[in-house]
């Protein structure tokens, strides 16, 4: 799950983003609603969670210029304390949900997750490769319609190879997608996953489907025939 935190109270930031690592989100920050803006413009994010009050540009502002432009991913809206007027103008300009400050942590994964299972019609709410299926917003994971427990980032890493499918990823390119850009995580890392992924969804069904790339990185081809590991079935 990759989401945005646009806020401008660093602290408030920095202990989001570790919080939501440790529930499988890769978090974006922005401190203020310019370049808040120009991330949620560039960037594919699962959610945005979107401060009212801001320096540049305001939530407010800022969720009209998304909604505008045709955007129809989740934004959980921070506001003050019994703010009952700024959650009623936040909710008609196309935010889907608003949290007061202060909040508990718990509640705000929740909303999230809330959202994400309830994401607009047109994002599929699984994603599917062969008999490989994964539920982001539950975090479960089937092969062959038994369920796989993954840990939250294994399934993130699990994730972005379902979405690249069949694309060859470079190790920075996944350590970028799948860990925090401020963790220093080098391709050794990065090898010790795939090697976790491959014990789990692949190795128990007899199959090969996350292939190494000599010299490049990895890739997640659908399972077939030709990718079945030796005497599997």
């Amino acid at each position: 799950m990759r989401a945005l935190l646009v806020d401008d109270e660093e602290a408030l930031c920095e202990a989001l983003a570790r919080g939501l690592a440790e529930e499988g989100f890769v978090t974006d920050v922005a401190s203020n609603g310019i370049d808040g803006l120009w991330l949620a413009e560039e960037n594919a994010f699962d959610v945005i969670i979107l401060d009212l009050m801001m320096p540049g540009l305001s939530g407010y502002e800022v969720c009209r210029r998304l909604r505008a432009a045709g955007s129809l991913v989740p934004i959980l809206m921070l506001t003050a304390k019994d703010g009952e007027y700024d959650e009623a103008d936040a909710l008609d300009l196309g935010a889907d949900d608003f949290l007061a400050k202060p909040f508990s942590f718990l509640v705000l994964v929740a909303r999230l997750r809330a959202l994400l299972r309830r994401a607009p019609a047109e994002r599929a709410p699984l994603l599917e490769l062969g008999d490989l299926r994964l539920d982001p917003a539950a975090r479960r994971c089937w092969r062959r319609g038994a369920e796989i427990p993954l840990t939250p980032r294994e399934f993130a890493l699990a994730e972005y190879l379902v979405r690249c499918r069949g694309q060859v990823l470079s190790s920075a390119q996944i350590a970028e997608h799948v860990w925090d850009a401020e963790l220093a995580v080098d391709s050794s890392v990065v090898k010790v996953y795939i090697g976790y992924l491959r014990r789990k969804l692949d190795a128990p069904f007899g199959l090969t489907t996350i292939e190494t790339v000599r010299g490049v990185g990895y890739r997640l081809q659908e399972p077939g025939p030709e990718r079945s590991a030796p005497g599997g079935h």
